[in-house]
């Protein structure tokens, strides 16, 4: 966009007054006077500001996945079972204890090549999230009493040093309703305990944390009866078990 100079503002502005002015039909009239600004009132203003957060949520934790290189820096390229597998053995750069699978689940992963039927890893989706112009890799797991554990990998093409390697910048856990994708956010919909309400949360990519962080959560209002059951299938070549391929699709959890 070219840039507007103070002249053809200030000749803009004279214009639009004399038009305001005219009466003409089909003229430009006033709206009136814009309301004023209010200043958010601050409540307890005495209060002293916690100086530590009370709770770890494990928001900003990212692990590098031990034992994977991508080749070419492309996601594409990647066994997803593999990469849930090596997922296992990842050290947290912040230990919240929030990225750990239960027990059953761990077996299960473990077992993907010989019970591939029972493998919890499903099919993967490919998604630019951070806006590098390179897909990251989305994995869904299933674990027990229809919990979905939804985690996101970023090739580490040039960055800190880890030429060719893959970082975990994404790891949470919801009984959702469904994961999908708005712009560069995935949104995890979970069922809340108040009818005709459901949680969302949004997960965004912060280039200064280099991971993705829960910048929106909230409680809306929904239909009693949703119509978009319907959701796109990822393009498969076979099982999750058999590394399927897919992109530009939002996964659904349910």
């Amino acid at each position: 966009m070219r840039p507007v100079r103070a002249p053809a503002v200030a000749s803009a502005v004279a214009a639009l007054a004399l038009l305001s002015g005219c009466g003409a039909a089909g003229g430009l009239e006033s709206a009136g006077e814009a309301p004023s600004a209010v200043e958010p009132a601050r409540l307890w203003p005495d209060l002293p500001p916690a100086s530590a957060a009370p709770y770890d949520y494990g928001e900003g934790e990212t692990a590098r996945i031990p034992g994977i290189t991508v080749p070419g820096g492309d996601v594409h390229r990647l066994d997803p079972v593999a990469v849930a597998q090596a997922g296992l053995k990842a050290k947290t750069d912040r230990d919240s204890g929030l990225d750990e699978l239960p027990d059953a689940t761990v077996r299960q992963i473990r077992a993907c090549r010989t019970a591939p039927d029972d493998c919890p890893v499903l099919a993967p989706y490919y998604f630019d999230l951070t806006g590098d112009g390179r897909d990251e890799l989305v994995l869904g797991v299933r674990m027990p009493k229809r919990q979905l554990a939804v985690r996101a990998y970023r090739a580490d093409v040039g960055d800190r040093g880890n030429r060719g390697g893959l970082t975990r910048i994404m790891s949470t856990s919801d009984a959702v309703i469904s994961v999908e994708l708005a712009g560069r956010d995935l949104i995890l919909r979970a069922p809340s305990v108040i009818s005709g309400y459901e949680y969302r949360t949004a997960w965004s990519w912060d280039d200064r944390q280099q991971a993705m962080l829960a910048t929106r959560d909230e409680i809306v209002r929904v239909p009693e009866r949703r119509t978009d059951r319907t959701a796109p299938t990822p393009e498969s070549s076979g099982s999750a078990a058999a590394t399927p391929k897919s992109s530009g699709s939002a996964a659904d959890g349910r």
